[in-house]
């Protein structure tokens, strides 16, 4: 072999074991800083809807403060911690309680406070105490915090077993346990009451341990900046109100409705929406509306009786007064097609005349205020909150002042005098919660408007990108004019 070939044997090899080299440096690529590309967030993907749409939006806050893009990855509960420790990501912002042993990653500040609670099913004999759970059909979340609290309970009771599922969520569990193929299982109150309003017969027995606070969990080797600006954060939106705000987006319909109303609901879900299913989608495409918002409603107006009739002589579908019908140009209050576009239009027409700031959710659930005592009313309650304080542009804020709007020692300070207050938050917080059931049981999102209010499944995607954010000016709060008019009928 003459001294030219072998030369050119050396160079294929010398390339050769450079693409080999770059394809392994490519593939096992060390994490990059979240300053320079993307915070990247683990959330476990078998949790309830409400508990991973929460963790999003709060790592995407998270991110908004950091001003970088955001990634988040779903995965099992039983791999966030491999998924850290191997450096996939910067973060996770679910599976930690700060009393649980968690070595090898260290925990950020405690920010809410839950508890573990055995669920059963209330057509068989309730567990008294903890030992009434030996012996007994019990199934966890592999990896959950759930199943971290039965592995410190098999600490004293030895004896105690479970089945740990990979495959499965905490509702799936709920489920089962509502249908009797499970004793037990264990999930925390908000799991637990979000699923009363599908399975009425599921009920709490008991707690596990004590309380204790959710954390986030970051590497061993963290970078300690990012740990600071956590700390920075959750002091920020606990002081701001941000955390109360958002645990009430997702959280605080949940004890709203009563096990009876929640099941006569999903019945006539099946039974009398397919008849007016089409008309509430297309009022929703007439004002680029979520048609499941303005069913829910009708059915917490009327229960979709287009032939209802108050003592007060709001009537139909939407029970509308006769000064909105005349206002909507509607002929007929009984005919529901008509009743149906009127009432989207109308609560178009509030949203439309609240400041533009009121970002939603927000500005959906004051409207439905001012669509059950005006919007006088509402614009009062927003004025009272103010004066006490309150962020008179957020939902969880003005529905705390509303029931006072029949207290004279607030009512006659405000221009539009006594109102029932306390009925237009039952009236929205029904709402909400028929909203969030409807979303659920349908799972129809392909011609839903994409607000921020909706609850949507992302559990099929294993990783996304949300936006990436940028710096803005805050809009300062400035004093809430009183209307110089009044939609109150």
């Amino acid at each position: 072999m003459n001294r030219h070939i072998i030369l050119i044997r050396l160079f294929q090899i010398g390339v050769f074991l450079s693409l080999m080299l770059f394809g392994y440096t490519h593939l096992n690529k060390p994490l990059a800083s979240w300053r320079d590309e993307e915070l990247i967030v683990v959330i476990a993907q078998d949790t309830t809807l409400s508990d991973e749409e929460f963790s999003k939006q709060l790592a995407q806050q998270f991110a908004d403060h950091l001003y970088v893009p955001l990634k988040i990855i779903l995965v099992p509960a039983d791999q966030i911690e491999t998924t850290l420790r191997k450096h996939k990501a910067h973060l996770s912002v679910s599976g930690f309680r700060l009393d649980q042993k968690n070595s090898g990653l260290l925990l950020g500040p405690g920010y809410l406070t839950a508890i573990e609670q055995v669920a059963f099913n209330q057509d068989q004999d309730a567990p008294r105490r903890l030992s009434n759970l030996v012996g007994k059909h019990i199934a966890v979340v592999a990896g959950s915090i759930h199943e971290k609290a039965l592995i410190t309970l098999s600490e004293t009771i030895p004896e105690l077993t479970w089945e740990s599922r990979t495959t499965q969520t905490v509702e799936d569990l709920l489920k089962e346990v509502a249908q009797g193929s499970l004793d037990f299982t264990i999930a925390n109150h908000e799991q637990i009451s979000q699923m009363l309003n599908y399975y009425e017969n599921l009920a709490v027995a008991f707690d596990i341990g004590k309380p204790s606070k959710l954390a986030w969990a970051f590497p061993a080797d963290a970078d300690n900046e990012l740990i600071a600006e956590a700390e920075q954060f959750f002091a920020e939106i606990q002081k701001n109100g941000e955390l109360h705000k958002l645990m009430d987006r997702y959280y605080g319909h949940n004890d709203r409705l009563a096990p009876l109303d929640a099941a006569k609901f999903i019945e006539q879900t099946t039974t009398t929406l397919p008849k007016f299913q089409a008309l509430f989608e297309k009022a929703g495409r007439a004002v680029n509306e979520d048609w499941r918002l303005i069913a829910a409603i009708a059915y917490q107006e009327s229960h979709w009786d287009p032939l209802a009739t108050s003592i007060t002589n709001v009537r139909g579908m939407m029970m509308l007064t006769e000064a909105t019908a005349d206002r909507m140009n509607v002929t007929n209050r009984l005919d529901a097609r008509e009743s149906i576009i009127a009432g989207a239009k109308y609560l178009e027409l509030i949203k439309k005349q609240l400041p533009p700031r009121v970002e939603e959710p927000e500005r959906t659930w004051l409207a439905l205020s001012a669509y059950n005592q005006g919007q006088g009313h509402m614009e009062d309650a927003r004025i009272l909150t103010q004066r006490k304080g309150g962020n008179a542009d957020t939902w969880v804020e003005v529905k705390k002042w509303l029931p006072s709007l029949n207290n004279p020692a607030y009512f006659e300070t405000l221009k539009h005098g006594y109102a029932r207050g306390g009925e237009a938050v039952i009236f929205v917080e029904n709402i909400r919660a028929y909203y969030d059931m409807l979303s659920r049981l349908t799972g129809d999102t392909g011609s839903t408007p994409a607000h921020d209010y909706q609850l949507v499944s992302t559990r099929d995607k294993p990783a996304f990108s949300l936006h990436t954010p940028h710096k803005s000016k805050a809009v300062p709060d400035t004093e809430l004019a009183e209307s110089s008019y009044s939609l109150s009928e």
